[in-house]
């Protein structure tokens, strides 16, 4: 009945108000039927002379009379885009190992998800989007357990949806908090008149003056909490008050690991210590500690699972939360499907948050995390049915193609490929480090990194940096290694490119 009655609804105007007519320039059936047809390109393709081309340039210059575009690479054509290779708005075709910051798991216009985004149970939550803490559907339950538990990190019962990382991080330190005011309460239910009239005065103690630990180079986000646990460029949060939260020193390891395993461990220790010194001496309390398995905004930089079990350890000591951040890490990138996976921790974090690749947000938590009284932790949306259903359909799709085995095998077959150009073009780049496809290097130079990338793009590879000098690896899982071959062909022209015009002979 829900099909039918659904086939008999006038849809009107197509994309940006054209008539969705057969006469008309573009339909919705038309449409559909051009992305099925949609056929992944053997190679990559440039067509212009540059990057963004005219058409780019011509979007963006309309764009940017309403929105800020100095961030802009170019312009996509997304109905063009399919499985690993992104078009532009020029026509250009480049094997994306950037995709969407990291946001793309399964290849554009995936013929699952397009199925998923064309069906009568997506057009009836777009059209009737709920407020899920107060009027959920009744078969969103089963929605969370087919689509978030059944992938959901060890220990972990429970989750809490929302919109995107920034969000999903800020909720989860106010569950540490709300944790930790009712752990200092006994567990006692309820609040002092003094707790009631000063919070309003943003004072304590109805606002306490309590903090969540994060780490040199973490990136958590923009809103206050989630930027106030930021560290990676001062550009983010230049202009906005913050917290008055503390930061402990995270590892900066030294490449390769085997040759330096002696100066790696010493690393590790001091910033074990450092960091019990802050939970034990900080002035303001510490509610929880938040950390990536990869700081991935930060220049990629890694720790091993020793650092995460001795900081786990020394969090329950303390008697601190554990957040982990797997915002970018997280459905399967690393190799497992969640990055922490591979620490081998005794007892697992009290809180895991997530988006990026996951296509919705939010975080996995304990029963202990809930707060001891409805509308605490509350938004109106509580995440989203329809972004719920096409994280159903990815995880699917990466568990039934086994696409995190095949990231781990891919990865490995393509640093297999860069640890011996770092070798021979060290002029250039070193550093090869990550696991899975969550891999990355650095450049010698922020000037030489921004040169490699453009080059790369004109050669049919989107690349993306971090940190100051790193490129960073953030493909889909459905990468192979034939896409290996392709990117390692163009990588190879441009170090010598590079080398030719830096270092001639």
């Amino acid at each position: 009945m829900l099909r039918n009655a659904l086939s008999k609804v006038s849809l009107g105007r197509g994309v940006g108000g054209r008539l969705a007519s057969a006469s008309g320039r573009h339909t919705l059936v038309g449409n559909r039927r051009l992305v099925s047809q949609l056929v992944e390109p053997r190679q990559p393709e440039v067509v212009t002379d540059e990057i963004p081309g005219p058409r780019s340039k011509a979007a963006l210059s309309r764009l940017g009379l309403l929105q800020d575009t100095r961030a802009v690479v170019f312009a996509g054509d997304y109905e063009k885009s399919i499985g690993n290779y992104i078009v532009d708005a020029d026509g250009n075709c480049l094997l994306d190992l950037y995709c969407q910051i990291a946001s793309i798991p399964v290849g554009y216009n995936n013929a699952a998800l397009l199925k998923v985004a064309q069906s009568p149970e997506m057009a009836l939550t777009l059209a009737n989007r709920p407020a899920l803490g107060v009027y959920p559907p009744k078969d969103w339950g089963a929605t969370l357990e087919h689509t978030y538990m059944r992938v959901r990190p060890k220990g972990l019962d429970m989750v809490f949806t929302t919109a995107h990382g920034s969000d999903a991080n800020e909720l989860a330190y106010k569950a540490a908090f709300m944790h930790y005011a009712k752990t200092r309460r006994g567990g006692a239910e309820g609040f002092s008149a003094q707790e009631i009239s000063s919070v309003m005065d943003n004072v304590p103690p109805g606002a306490p003056d309590v903090a969540i630990l994060s780490f040199t180079a973490g990136f958590h986000g923009r809103t206050f909490g989630a930027l106030s646990t930021t560290r990676s460029k001062a550009i983010h949060k230049l202009d906005i008050p913050a917290f008055r939260w503390p930061r402990a020193p995270f590892p900066q390891l030294r490449y390769p690991l085997d040759k330096y395993s002696e100066e790696n461990a010493a690393e590790e220790s001091r910033c074990i210590a450092e960091t019990e010194r802050i939970l034990h001496d900080n002035p303001m309390p510490i509610a929880a500690i938040v950390v990536e398995p990869v700081q991935s905004e930060g220049g990629d930089r890694h720790a091993s699972p020793q650092f995460f079990q001795a900081l786990r350890n020394i969090t329950k000591e303390h008697g601190v939360l554990m957040i982990v951040d797997e915002v970018q890490t997280g459905c399967g990138a690393t190799g497992t499907f969640w990055a922490h996976e591979q620490w081998g921790l005794e007892t697992p974090p009290d809180m895991v948050t997530f988006s990026k690749k996951m296509q919705t947000a939010g975080f996995y938590h304990t029963r202990e995390m809930v707060p001891d009284q409805p509308y605490r932790n509350f938004n109106t949306w509580l995440g989203d049915p329809s972004r719920a259903l096409m994280t159903s359909a990815i995880v699917d799709e990466v568990l039934q193609r086994g696409l995190v085995e095949q990231a781990r095998d891919t990865g490995a077959y393509l640093k297999s490929h860069l640890e011996p150009l770092a070798i021979r073009y060290f002029r250039v780049f070193n550093s090869v480090r990550g696991e899975g496809t969550f891999l990355a290097f650095d450049c010698t130079s922020a000037e030489l990194r921004a040169e490699l990338l453009q080059l790369m793009r004109m050669e049919g590879v989107n690349m993306g940096g971090s940190g100051d000098v790193a490129v960073r690896f953030r493909p889909m899982l459905t990468l192979t290694k034939a896409h290996v071959n392709i990117f390692v062909t163009r990588f190879e022209s441009v170090l010598n490119k590079l080398y030719q015009k830096h270092w001639p002979r």
